[in-house]
């Protein structure tokens, strides 16, 4: 029987992947419904469609067709019709659509100028709870008007500190807010109204008469980010009730089955980023102070796990069991995202001793876990899982026997083709002689006998890991014969709160130190060759890049992508705007301005002398652009070989979400570089890799 020969990932690829974007189990558990995207090659556009398959393992079958967005598929509590948002009549403006499930047309059910977020069916199944934020009158207007249309918008009148956000441009006047929706007439009703305060995270108490929600109350949100709080409000709508809890960032809360307990995630204090989101639970009418569930354990429960294939891994809300004495969550650790519980004591929390009775792994693989949903008798589960060699895939597991069963091949005809490389993973020790982790990919074909080039991988964040997730980037530099190498320095989240508080205030040390040590574990490999190593990195990995090439000539190539160079200039330009003071001493730069400058690799970029590719988005909002073009005009001033490659209409997010042929052309241009200055043929042709 002949063997067909396996190929290397390419750059190309990207439109040949499909990416899992939700999934939700039926109330009865029979069936699973899930959004699968896909790329057009010739417009360039995504579409997605709703895919349907039986828990059993039976056929899976389309469900939704042609070239529109179909997502957040969410199942009627009887099981026999499902909401989804899609832009299926107008591109530009998604509306909430029903469809059965039995048969028949899709109806539309809104009519509303805006963006929808999360929405919920009502426990009886009658309506719809969601968060909205309207369109602005004069943006309505404009497009109704030709000419105003044409001419575009004549100026912006900025009141608010928060006014940009990445990937979405200026934001409106409006705030987000809560609104019901019939779900037989498509009635809408907005519940809650300001023109300071924006609310979400809107969930159905069991009975339907109550909602929970998140909102921020202070005087001016923008100044004071972290006062956020619960509230309970009726849902015929009326006054707001807020559940005390302590201060901080907070935010999917659920209620218990029996209407008694709130449970939400959150972080407390004011502006500690380095601090573990924790799981909290809280009386629902507020008669006892909110306890945190997860502290002692020193977890981080959320979704922190990045790949550049983003489908199906968002934070998901805490599951409550239905009798009360458990809950489900995703907890982030040592480079997996995990599905765990803690079984209360009797269900009843009371004091903080006897809170938590144990602490369970539910799913623990190597990989990640994503969009979690339990049948309504809780007897199975469906969840997205992904792995190094799999960018995901829908499972259901069985409560009682603890049986997964895989439901969907998504993409496994085309891996079933390629050769990944082979990737090891490593525990070391850091420079303080903490405990670090660490992967190694080496490339197709490896012959241990030859010395291979090498490039450093260096993640963003900083408060994100790399981890047992699908790396397309890393395939394709591996399969052009690259031994590429990431770890997780002190500074990022997954190993406890000591590991990320490590740089607080101190960017560029104990992090420069583990990379440095973690290029001399791998530098010591009989197959590198420590003459052409490269290093890379994205916005924090992008810090670091430029940090290390003022800091050390040991890399012959660098490519700093959408990076951080001058905090001081960095200052109210980014999205992120006067926050980023938490970071570094939370006095802003006219306090404390060589804090600041101590910490910007601009500082020390006089010393560089290893050629960089400067790559950026030219409507990055995160890391405004001004931050690379500092690094690319003083590299040129220094007489240091540098060219800057510009994206233009892209945000921060290019690599993972941005035009697929701009995200061809950025790896083309990182492998022609790092080919350039690693390669031992100097006269490699710059020519595009496909």
């Amino acid at each position: 029987m002949l063997t067909r020969k396996k190929h290397r990932i390419t750059a190309e690829d990207l439109y040949r992947f499909k990416l899992i974007t939700s999934c939700e189990i039926s109330p009865d558990g029979r069936h699973l419904i899930f959004c699968v995207q896909r790329v057009d090659k010739k417009t360039k556009k995504k579409y997605s469609n709703l895919w349907v398959v039986p828990t059993d393992g039976g056929r899976t079958r389309q469900f939704t067709y042609g070239n529109q967005v179909y997502s957040q598929p969410r199942w009627s509590p009887d099981g026999n019709e499902i909401a989804l948002l899609s832009n299926r009549d107008d591109e530009k403006q998604p509306q909430i659509y029903i469809i059965p499930f039995h048969g028949g047309e899709a109806r539309t059910l809104t009519n509303l100028k805006g963006e929808f977020s999360g929405f919920e069916w009502s426990p009886d199944g009658k309506y719809l709870v969601c968060q909205f934020r309207k369109k602005d009158k004069d943006a309505i207007e404009r497009e109704k008007d030709e000419r105003k249309k044409k001419l575009g918008v004549v100026s912006r009148h900025i009141s608010r500190v928060f006014y940009k956000e990445d990937g979405k441009g200026f934001l409106p006047k409006e705030r987000w807010h809560i609104w019901t929706i019939d779900a037989r007439t498509g009635k809408a009703k907005q519940l809650t109204d300001s023109d300071i305060y924006d609310e979400w995270s809107p969930s159905w108490s069991p009975d339907g008469k109550r909602i929970v929600l998140g909102s921020n109350r202070s005087k001016d949100p923008d100044l004071d980010p972290e006062a956020e709080d619960l509230f309970v409000i009726p849902a015929e709508g009326g006054k707001l009730r807020k559940i005390e809890t302590p201060l901080g960032p907070k935010g999917y809360p659920t209620f218990s089955l029996n209407g008694k307990w709130l449970a939400y995630l959150g972080r407390e204090g004011r502006g500690q980023w380095w601090k573990n989101i924790c799981l909290w639970v809280v009386p629902a009418d507020g008669s006892k102070e909110a306890k945190n569930l997860t502290e002692k354990f020193d977890i981080n429960v959320s979704s922190d796990t990045i790949n550049d294939l983003p489908g199906g891994l968002p934070t998901v809300p805490p599951i409550w069991s239905n009798d009360g004495s458990r809950l489900y969550f995703q907890v982030s650790q040592h480079g997996n995202t995990v599905l765990k519980s803690v079984v209360l004591d009797g269900g009843k929390p009371r004091t903080k001793s006897d809170l938590v009775r144990s602490l369970q792994t539910l799913i623990g693989d190597k990989g990640v876990v994503g969009y979690i949903s339990f049948d309504k008798d809780q007897s199975r589960f469906a969840y997205f899982y992904a792995n190094m060699t799999d960018p995901g895939q829908i499972w259901v597991k069985e409560l009682a026997t603890g049986r997964p069963r895989k439901l969907t091949h998504i993409n496994e005809n085309l891996l079933r083709t390629q050769d990944l490389g082979e990737i090891e993973e490593v525990w070391f020790k850091g420079a303080a002689g903490n405990d670090l982790q660490g992967w190694i990919l080496k490339p197709p074909n490896f012959n241990k006998s030859k010395k291979y080039p090498s490039i450093l991988e260096i993640h963003g964040g900083p408060r994100v890991q790399y981890g047992n997730f699908f790396m397309h980037e890393f395939y394709y530099l591996a399969a052009h014969g690259y031994v590429v190498y990431f770890c997780n320095p002190r500074g990022g989240q997954g190993y406890g709160e000591e590991h990320s508080k490590a740089i607080w205030n101190n960017w560029g040390t104990a992090d420069y130190d583990d990379l440095m040590t973690w290029v001399d574990f791998v530098q010591q490999k009989p197959y590198i060759d420590a003459k052409r190593m490269g290093v890379t990195g994205g916005s924090y990995g992008g810090y670091m890049t430029n940090w290390i090439i003022g800091h050390t000539d040991r890399f012959k190539a660098a490519v700093t992508q959408r990076s951080v160079s001058n905090l001081i200039s960095m200052y109210g330009s980014s999205d992120f705007n006067w926050v980023f003071q938490r970071e570094f001493g939370d006095k802003p730069p006219w306090e404390n301005l060589e804090n600041y400058w101590h910490q910007s690799p601009m500082k020390y970029i006089g010393n560089a002398k290893t050629p960089t590719l400067v790559i950026h988005s030219e409507q990055d909002l995160r890391c405004a652009i001004e931050q690379d073009e500092q690094i690319f005009v003083a590299l040129k001033k220094l007489g240091v070989e540098t060219e800057m490659v510009r994206f233009p209409d892209e945000p921060h997010g290019l690599s993972r979400g941005g035009r697929t042929d701009r995200r061809i052309e950025r790896l083309n241009h990182i492998l022609r570089w790092f080919d350039r200055h690693l390669k031992k043929d100097k006269k490699t042709k710059e020519k595009g890799r496909k």
